[in-house]
């Protein structure tokens, strides 16, 4: 529990960071509040049209009494609407990093020179970032689904799903966002799965940290910043590529 707690810490040191840079914090926000909008328009849609989507896909539950019937049924919109900001979360993140690579290369180079020591000339490089983003966007997927089959198991299956997608997709993202401090300084991903595995409950700490804000609206727009900055210090200080 300490790890976690203290991979969450480096969050917060990330905040620290962009806040006391008004310009990087604004820079970083903006590619993150463009595609927020995008998604936020579908969740809505989603939203208002869960119902329907519900009682197509449950057709055999028509038969049922009524008690059972809007039971089981509240439970697979709940199910749904988790998986489907679990995959939005997904999107989110790998959208606004592609989008957003020549922002996010400013902070990551600011953060990287108030550290101190030698800093990695070439970034990850826009091609590295759209391949890392349609990796986390498959992921996500994966974890949406997840998490909605598991609507199918009474009482218990829509929590279990949500703790599992949460967890999954936090460690999935801390990955992500390390990628840049990492792979700029040469590090494929066998060697950045290497050198993470060591510090996996700090990693796995930050990640959860990360995407639970992500979840709270327009928790994404303002931690978007603070999480590359964050990632970079962990990577530093943590993970110790100074």
């Amino acid at each position: 529990m300490r790890d976690l707690l203290r991979g969450a810490g480096y969050l917060r040191s990330g905040w620290s960071f962009v806040r006391a840079r008004p310009r990087l914090l604004l820079l970083g926000m903006l590619p993150a509040l463009i595609v927020l909008t995008v998604l936020a328009s579908a969740l809505v849609f989603l939203v208002l049209n869960v119902g329907d989507l519900v009682g197509w896909a449950t057709p055999f539950t028509d038969e049922w009494a009524e008690p059972l019937r809007a039971v089981v049924r509240v439970l697979l919109a709940v199910a749904l609407l988790v998986g489907a900001l679990m995959l939005s979360s997904a999107l989110f993140v790998g959208l606004t990093l592609t989008l957003g690579d020549p922002f996010y290369e400013r902070i990551w180079r600011a953060t990287e020179v108030s550290l101190g020591g030698p800093v990695p000339e070439d970034g990850v490089g826009l091609w590295r970032s759209a391949r890392d983003a349609l990796r986390l966007v498959a992921v996500g997927l994966g974890f949406a689904l997840l998490v909605l089959l598991s609507g199918f198991v009474p009482v218990v299956g829509p929590v279990v799903g949500i703790v599992l997608g949460v967890v999954f997709s936090g460690r999935l993202l801390a990955r992500e966002l390390l990628g840049r401090p990492l792979g700029a300084r040469g590090l494929d991903d066998a060697a950045q799965r290497a050198a993470t595995s060591a510090h996996r409950s700090t990693v796995l700490g930050f990640g959860i940290a990360t995407q639970l804000c992500f979840l709270v609206p327009l928790g994404g727009v303002l931690v978007m910043p603070a999480a590359v900055a964050g990632a970079t210090i962990l990577a530093r200080e943590e993970l110790q590529f100074g």
